[in-house]
């Protein structure tokens, strides 16, 4: 008797990427993304396929396995940046640090504020860490907010000089170079360990 590949699957261990079956045999959940019609793991886990119900998931190996899920917060770091959205690196989830896998999300220029904000370079810049929401995870890449007050930048660097920089007011100022720049802030701005 031959099993059918979703059957072989069942309890194995499964990597990030790897194919776990497709969104017209299967109902993607918890650990797993959908790419061109295709369900893959997100996490290291072992996949469970709910024929009853037709969903498969992937649990994490450990128990404190810690992934980034919508309605969380995010510590992370900016890397490439564009007028309209940023690149982020998810570092932390909630107050736990040791993530299961490397994560990334977008911060778009329309979930940074309540107001207008003309340029992404008023926001953050790359190097920054920021404290951000995920409201999304659709595709594997988790989509960012900072629009409540207790996110946004919790540690800006000097574009110039890369030193830390100090809020004064609605500005951030460099103590080493005198460079003033903008940023979008974190009620609570230099005061989380990282």
């Amino acid at each position: 008797m031959t099993l059918k590949p979703s059957e072989q699957r069942n309890g194995n261990l499964v990597l990030p990427g790897e194919r776990l079956g497709v969104i017209e045999e299967f109902i993607p959940d918890s650990g797993t993304y959908v790419k061109d019609g295709v369900i893959y793991s997100k996490i290291i886990g072992r996949a469970l396929m709910d024929m009853l119900n037709r969903r498969v998931s992937v649990y994490p190996l450990n128990e404190g396995a810690v992934v980034p899920k919508v309605g969380v917060t995010v510590i992370g770091q900016i890397g490439n940046a564009q007028s309209d959205n940023v690149l982020v690196r998810i570092m932390g989830v909630g107050t736990k640090k040791n993530l299961s896998g490397i994560f990334s999300g977008i911060l778009h220029i329309s979930d940074v504020s309540d107001r207008y904000i003309d340029s992404m370079n008023d926001v953050c810049k790359p190097g920054d860490i920021i404290r951000a929401k995920v409201i999304s995870g659709k595709n594997q890449i988790y989509h960012l907010t900072t629009s409540d007050k207790n996110l946004g930048v919790i540690y800006g660097f000097c574009s110039l000089c890369s030193t830390l920089l100090e809020q004064r007011q609605y500005e951030m100022h460099c103590p080493k170079c005198g460079n003033v720049e903008r940023r979008k802030t974190a009620f609570d701005y230099g005061k989380e360990e990282i």
